[in-house]
């Protein structure tokens, strides 16, 4: 179930030379998971630009974006106090509701954004939480304080090794020996690819990175699972490791 409601850009604000972190106000309370993304109508576009939520709470939602193409471009010259008209509530989102006692949250770029909501649910349990942030350099880091600031513990790679582990995430868990009994993950394509192939331990992975249409309409977001093949934008973005056929 969704909602189209008007909100209230409160900050729009660079992070990177690329990365984008948006505030809105209004009536967030279709958002029931973490993980789940927004559809935003921009001008002169037919199809909405489905945005992962970051976090939220009773009368706020932040979203960071990358700015890819001239609809993000458009978005990062947006100002306090525009008015925007979004769909809230979409996509199915992580389930904290597991037996998971010590969760290892995975993020790669862009795909970072939506596991800050979900850290912060997770040790709001009590559970005591890993995070492994991975970039191409130093330059694209983002959010490794904020984690830090919510009482995570980080660990950064960077596939040039500008700073911390010097390769990918599945290098970082390796390097780094983290212990976990259940994976969140996040990110482009490849690294959800090597994750799946890398850990044992079962898990749950976005793959808000694929969402095309926003509505799973143009099956361009399709993966292929034990139960069929499921359009990210509508049965996703989030699936279980043990579904997923690679």
């Amino acid at each position: 179930m969704y909602k189209k409601g008007i909100y209230r850009i409160e900050a729009n604000e660079r992070l990177t030379e690329t990365v984008w972190r948006m505030t809105l106000t209004g009536d967030t309370q279709w958002i029931t998971a973490p993980g789940q993304f927004v559809n935003i109508a921009l001008e002169g576009k037919y199809l909405r630009r489905p945005i992962s939520v970051c976090d939220w709470d009773k009368e706020r939602i932040v979203l960071i974006y990358k700015v890819v193409g001239e609809g993000t471009a458009q978005m990062s010259r947006m100002e306090a106090g525009r008015e925007l008209d979004l769909l809230t509530g979409l996509g199915n989102g992580f389930s904290t509701r597991n037996d998971a006692r010590r969760p290892l949250l995975v993020g790669g770029g862009v795909g970072v954004p939506p596991l800050y909501g979900l850290a912060r649910q997770l040790l709001a349990a009590g559970k005591p939480v890993e995070v492994v942030l991975g970039f191409n350099t130093e330059k694209e880091i983002f959010y490794e304080e904020e984690f830090r600031q919510l009482g995570c513990g980080v660990t950064v790679a960077t596939a040039d090794g500008s700073r911390g582990v010097k390769g990918f995430v599945t290098t970082a868990i390796a390097e780094a020996g983290l212990k976990f009994d259940y994976f969140y993950a996040c990110g482009p394509l490849p690294m959800l690819h090597a994750l799946y192939n890398a850990v044992e331990q079962d898990g749950q992975l976005s793959f808000e990175e694929r969402m095309g249409c926003g509505f799973g309409a143009c099956m361009g977001c399709s993966c292929k699972t034990k139960y069929g093949n499921k359009r990210i934008c509508k049965e996703g973005p989030v699936l279980e490791k043990g579904e997923i056929i690679w």
